[in-house]
């Protein structure tokens, strides 16, 4: 099973939140706040915070400036993640992976599940690497925000945490780029 191991230093990461809403702005966005006070208390650093409206190609502007940026390690989206037209996010990130991790999106659908039953079906949360960058998508609901942050990033986004965390890989995310 998963553990912290204490005798490991914590690596604090660069977190980008992006807000995807065609109606919110920072005064109103909840899902947004809890992800920063999330990486804030566990010892991240909050990298950039933007809110964009549904529009993939925008979105997927965004995520290549920020995967460009070396200031980002990771980037977090909330919102635009489920079934309706305008919930465009998923597609956006697609976009830009370079690797999907599929298993991100399984994990949360098993994590939702225990929490809202089978409306857990609805979601598209999806995770991804590009540039050497971590995405993910979450959907647009403190809760979900809560659920993804407290269940899987936190751990996986913690050097510490054993068998095996993202942190410790980010050397080799692009490695492929220095062969020759």
């Amino acid at each position: 099973m998963s553990r912290i191991d204490e005798t490991k230093d914590f690596i604090p990461v660069r977190i980008a939140i992006l807000t995807v809403s065609d109606t919110r702005d920072l005064t109103q966005d909840r899902s947004g706040d809890t992800l920063v006070q999330r990486l804030e208390a566990a010892g991240h650093v909050l990298a950039a915070r933007m809110i964009l409206k549904d529009d993939r190609e925008t979105i997927a502007a965004q995520l290549r400036d920020w995967i460009e940026d070396s200031q980002i390690d990771v980037v977090i989206s909330t919102g635009g993640t489920g079934l309706t037209g305008r919930d465009v996010t998923v597609e956006a990130h697609r976009d830009v992976y370079e690797k999907e991790i599929d298993a991100f999106g399984t994990v949360f659908t098993m994590v939702s599940y225990q929490k809202i039953g089978t409306s857990a079906v609805q979601s598209r949360a999806t995770g991804g690497v590009a540039g050497g960058t971590y995405l993910f998508a979450l959907p647009g609901s403190p809760g979900a925000c809560k659920d993804a942050w407290d269940e899987i990033l936190a751990l996986q986004l913690d050097f510490r945490h054993r068998p095996c965390n993202f942190v410790e890989i980010f050397p080799r995310l692009d490695e492929h780029k220095r062969r020759k």
